[in-house]
């Protein structure tokens, strides 16, 4: 998040209205839906990795479906490590860089990674690569960028759900490590106009249109929220101000967009930097992939609600488990 502490006032006044929060969605690639599942303990927050398919029940519409395809820690990751660069987030970037660094090596030889940054605009640090020292170094350049922009979150989750569209591996599971304090800039005329000059005249994407491409290119969202304490109070005041603004276009929140893609999003919680990313990258490691037919013919654009859930005969307790996965899908 920038910091125009004098600019306020006119930032209200020219707040623009665009976009309303869109439905939480992805598109099948074709007649196998495929979905990303993840069981979660409630309390400790950790992830089940030894459950087999007839430990599930899957729902389209409030149909139960057959599981045709069921894998766990098979496909490789394509990970794009996306980097808030704005000035809220300076007092913690290094260490979130050193962090990123470190928990290259939970990679396993066959996953790739790419590294974006961005303030107003996202651009590519360094493009998809299996080699860890390449995409280290651009982790060391992208923690020594600056930006004066404002922070357009739905843009930069945008772009990084189009790079991976990218990935040299069609067959990996996509994610976007999300890197931020999660204060982002409402995407008003105002702020586009003088805290978004790398964009050259053209509008963000909005918050609908980043969602859209997150579930059309099959990404999921895992970020770490990292605040600098000494950012936090203008930061806040800066975001109760925008607040109408955001209530007509919404500037985008990690945690949505963790939720709506069946990612997670998770502070530091008195734990290292580098342990709570090599965290979510060894619970991305524990993901099931499950698909299956549809059972009923619908017509093209119809939306499909998706239900995941533990079977009755699994060995756990669902109250002390949650299941993550997507919302729905349109059909084709």
């Amino acid at each position: 998040m920038k910091a125009p502490l004098a600019a306020w006032a006119a930032l209200l006044a020219a707040s623009a209205a665009c976009a309303q929060e869109a439905a939480p969605v992805f598109h099948a690639t074709s007649e196998l839906v495929l979905l990303d599942v993840q069981v979660i303990h409630r309390k400790t927050k950790t992830a089940l990795g030894s459950l087999q398919a007839k430990d599930f029940e899957l729902y389209e519409d409030g149909v139960a479906q057959q599981i045709a395809f069921f894998d766990h820690d098979q496909l490789p990751l394509s990970i794009v490590f996306l980097f808030d660069l704005t000035d809220s987030v300076r007092g913690v970037l290094r260490r979130l860089a050193a962090g990123a660094r470190s928990a290259l090596d939970h990679l396993k030889p066959e996953d790739e990674t790419a590294v974006m940054a961005y303030a107003a605009s996202a651009h590519v640090v360094d493009g998809f690569t299996t080699d860890r020292q390449r995409t280290a170094d651009a982790i060391t350049r992208a923690a020594g960028m600056k930006q004066r922009e404002a922070a357009f979150f739905n843009e930069a989750v945008y772009r990084a759900a189009c790079l991976l569209e990218q990935s040299r591996n069609p067959s990996s599971r996509r994610v976007v490590i999300w890197l931020t304090d999660n204060f982002p800039n409402a995407a008003s005329a105002f702020n586009r106009r003088h805290y978004g000059q790398s964009l050259g005249g053209a509008p963000p994407h909005s918050e609908e249109e980043a969602l859209r491409e997150l579930h059309e290119s099959g990404t999921v969202v895992a970020a770490l929220l990292l605040k600098d304490p000494l950012a936090v109070p203008w930061a806040s005041l800066e975001m109760a101000i925008e607040a109408p603004a955001r209530k007509r276009n919404p500037a985008g929140d990690a945690r949505k967009y963790a939720e709506l893609t069946g990612g997670i999003a998770l502070g530091r919680g008195g734990k290292k930097v580098e342990d709570r990313l090599a965290e979510i990258i060894d619970d991305l490691r524990s993901r099931y992939t499950i698909g299956y037919r549809p059972s009923e013919t619908k017509p093209a654009g119809t939306f499909c609600k998706l239900r995941v859930a533990l079977a009755p005969g699994a060995p756990l307790r669902p109250q002390e488990w949650t299941v993550i996965a997507r919302a729905g899908y349109y059909r084709k």
